[in-house]
């Protein structure tokens, strides 16, 4: 297990060991500090070798699950399972429902606006957002490790025979590919691979994939990612590190005029939005009795002495678990903002 250091302008420097980074924090050479669950270093003090090695990201991507794998010559610094935005699609679906049940009732509404989209170029809702999952945790990575390469496994759609202009600009997989790879170039170079090729390279290694996708073991995705990267940097013919962290992305509902269904009463309630009670959703807090959780919805408590009391629900960072409904925003103190939680780790034994 590595730490992650970057120097007094937060640029990343060669990770270090957990021993000499606890030797940096007691002399005061170092300040420790915590970026989306990693824990990391922060030199005070100029470093004495800013020379760097080699470090390669090897990603996997999937449906419902994705690897990624920070690995140099020497050492694999750290193994990543994420699961996949997939919630996109299904509220796009119940938007476009609700707008056209609002047209069909006797009450007056606007004409329809023409299509501002037509003859541009754009990413479907639920394609973008999955390939912008992708390449937040690529940012995320980048700014924690010096990147020389991504080596991703490249993946193809379903091809219609004779169909040649659907296959290479309609089809939204190949659309979101080539603009997550035009994004990654900015950050680092770019290696592709073919499936079949990782195969062959987790072949060669004599390396055997799980058929349960969705296992949270190294052997599901992070194999592959793993071989991904040490193909390019080499140094290892097995893993030398098969522990993992998985990351779950947090789903926030954007804010409706009201729920889509009656409550009792004939009455629609708010429903959603990213602010609770002024503080941010998703962001991490430290309560009293609940100690270190995220931040979910809220509602109004009023009472005679505070007709305006708001009270915030607490959410277990670990599993996601609902804590209570009823915290106090005043009595949690602010941590950090947050998009995601880290779910378990794993040793892939």
């Amino acid at each position: 297990m590595f730490v992650p250091v970057v120097d007094q302008s937060n640029c990343p420097l060669m990770p270090t060991t957990p021993s000499r980074a606890r030797r940096w924090i007691k002399s005061g050479k170092a300040t420790p500090f915590f970026k989306k669950g990693v824990f990391c270093v922060r030199l005070n003090i100029e470093s004495s070798n800013k020379n760097t090695q080699p470090i390669a990201i090897g990603i996997d991507p999937g449906s419902k699950r994705e690897g990624f794998t920070v690995k140099s010559r020497k050492y694999t610094y750290l193994n990543i399972q994420t699961h996949a935005v997939d919630w996109v699609k299904n509220h796009v679906e119940i938007r476009r429902n609700m707008r056209r049940a609002r047209r069909f009732r006797k009450t007056p509404c606007r004409q329809n606006r023409r299509n501002r989209l037509a003859n541009k170029v754009k990413l479907p809702p639920s394609t973008k957002a999955r390939w912008q999952w992708k390449l937040r945790i690529c940012k995320w990575l980048a700014s924690l490790f010096p990147l020389s390469v991504f080596v991703v496994e490249d993946i193809k759609a379903k091809t219609w025979k004779g169909a040649c202009k659907y296959n290479v600009m309609f089809s939204p997989l190949e659309v979101g590919k080539q603009w997550f790879y035009s994004e990654l170039r900015q950050l680092a170079n770019l290696e592709t691979r073919s499936g079949f090729d990782t195969y062959q390279t987790r072949q060669e290694l004599g390396l055997k994939k799980s058929k349960n996708k969705l296992s949270n073991k190294f052997d599901a995705h992070c194999v592959d990612s793993w071989a991904l990267a040490n193909w390019y940097v080499e140094g290892h013919a097995k893993p030398d590190n098969t522990s993992l962290i998985e990351i779950i992305p947090l789903e926030f509902h954007r804010r409706q005029l009201h729920r889509l269904q009656h409550a009792a009463g004939h009455i629609r309630s708010r429903y959603g939005g990213t602010m609770s009670a002024g503080l941010k959703r998703g962001s991490v807090v430290r309560h009293p009795k609940y100690g270190f959780s995220y931040v979910g919805g809220w509602q109004e408590s009023p009472t005679k002495k505070d007709p305006d009391r708001k009270i915030i629900s607490l959410h277990s960072l670990d599993t996601g678990k609902r804590l209570c409904q009823n915290a106090l925003p005043a009595d949690c103190k602010f941590l950090s903002y947050n998009s995601w939680r880290i779910a378990k780790t794993s040793d892939g034994r």
